[in-house]
């Protein structure tokens, strides 16, 4: 309800609703179905028995609708922003090479949930079916502590990576390594034509986590995704116990894309070659007098400019993948050879460093950010180490087992 009830107040609203139910137990197609019927909400349902996942879904729609633009919204994300369709669309066409628009994820507080819960709308609702009951987390000590750690940690990694690292990724290339999958604007014809190339040879399974794979698709072809920071979603985060399997299922799917799309993962490798080729282009006034098409950051489109000179958004992926192989190995190594100064160093160093970044990023609340990137110092960590188990595994998977069934 409250997914649907953030629609209602965009001020563009979607010109089809589309509610997946993927095989789910509980009462929220019924719900849903009421809630949409008494706001008349035009709903299209499509109801399965068992779950197949979100990535045939998305190439369904893909292939099957009319549209210019898909929108996928998880369920348990809320638009926050009243204009955020209408922003995402917009960004979307300032150029032809835009795939992907999404913004700001925010953790959805229980402070959230209790406003948007008391709004008019779901108020006159719930008072008007009284045997309709919202979802609420579970109440024991342990539950609101798991909660609250893990708003905690998710809101400071997430002003981290969007506030900071996102932002300098679109602004020096103009895109960044994938969408938010969960509230993103694709164009719908460039999903189809992702799902025609890869379908033949991986079937439904890009990876464990679809966006990212659909982000590394998009910019071997040339294209961007990109992040607007004045428009944001609130999303419903799985407790702190449940963290590990969903770093698992980020990490694993990096990992996992930058093996489909070693080409751009070496672009590094080929940046002399790169750099050769964009200055004949420039000294070449006849390609210069053809090119019709000259917005910021244009790459030619095709995965064979990536496989024959890479692209820039490829330093990036290079060096997220060495961060994430090479720091929890240092660690693990200076713990098990005893170097322990060497160890203290480098974890004060790395943590002065990111809280430092933090800190100036949020001007107005300084010092309780620092206080909070402290308290979550632990977990951080923890995360950290925990790729090199995904890393282990995925490892493991390619050298090992053969195993190629990634999936969602």
């Amino acid at each position: 309800m409250l997914t649907l009830d953030s629609l209602l107040n965009q001020t563009v609203r979607p010109h089809k609703i589309i509610l997946v139910d993927d095989g789910s137990q509980d009462h929220t197609l019924d719900y849903a179905r009421r809630f949409a019927r008494d706001n008349d909400l035009a709903l299209d349902v499509i109801r399965r028995e068992h779950s197949v996942g979100k990535t045939p879904t998305l190439k369904y729609q893909a292939r099957n609708s009319d549209a210019d633009v898909e929108l996928v919204l998880d369920a348990d994300t809320a638009l926050e922003s009243s204009n955020f369709i209408e922003r995402v669309v917009q960004e979307l066409y300032q150029g032809v090479g835009i795939a992907s628009a999404c913004g700001i994820v925010k953790p959805m507080r229980e402070k959230d949930r209790r406003e948007r819960i008391q709004s008019a709308r779901i108020s006159s609702f719930l008072s008007a079916h009284e045997d309709i009951s919202i979802y609420q987390p579970g109440q024991s000590w342990w539950h609101r502590l798991n909660r609250n750690i893990t708003n905690l940690y998710r809101g400071e990694l997430y002003a981290f990576l969007q506030r900071f690292v996102y932002r300098g990724q679109m602004n020096n290339f103009g895109s960044i390594t994938n969408p938010v999958g969960c509230a993103v604007a694709y164009r719908r014809k460039y999903i189809q034509n992702l799902f025609d190339e890869y379908e033949p040879i991986l079937g439904d399974d890009l990876t464990n986590s679809e966006d990212i794979f659909i982000g590394f698709a998009f910019l071997s072809q040339g294209y961007r995704n990109i992040q607007l920071q004045d428009v944001s979603v609130l999303s419903l985060e799985p407790e702190a116990r449940n963290l590990p399997k969903q770093i698992y299922l980020w990490s694993s799917s990096f990992f996992q894309s930058c093996y489909y799309f070693d080409d751009l993962m070496r672009s590094p490798f080929k940046s002399l070659k790169r750099w050769k080729h964009r200055r004949d282009e420039a000294n070449n006034p006849e390609i210069q007098n053809k090119r019709k098409i000259k917005e910021a950051y244009r790459q030619p489109f095709g995965s064979a400019f990536t496989k024959q000179y890479g692209r820039p958004m490829g330093w990036v992926i290079f060096a997220s993948a060495a961060e994430k192989v090479f720091f929890p190995a240092a660690i693990i190594i200076m713990a098990l050879l005893q170097w322990w100064e060497a160890l203290a160093v480098t974890l004060i160093a790395e943590t002065a460093l990111s809280v430092g970044l933090m800190a100036a990023l949020n001007k107005d609340e300084r010092m309780k950010t620092i206080i909070k990137g402290l308290l979550m110092t632990p977990v951080r960590y923890l995360s950290l180490l925990y790729d090199a188990v995904t890393m282990t595994r995925f490892a493991a998977d390619l050298w090992l087992t053969g195993n190629r069934g990634w999936r969602k």
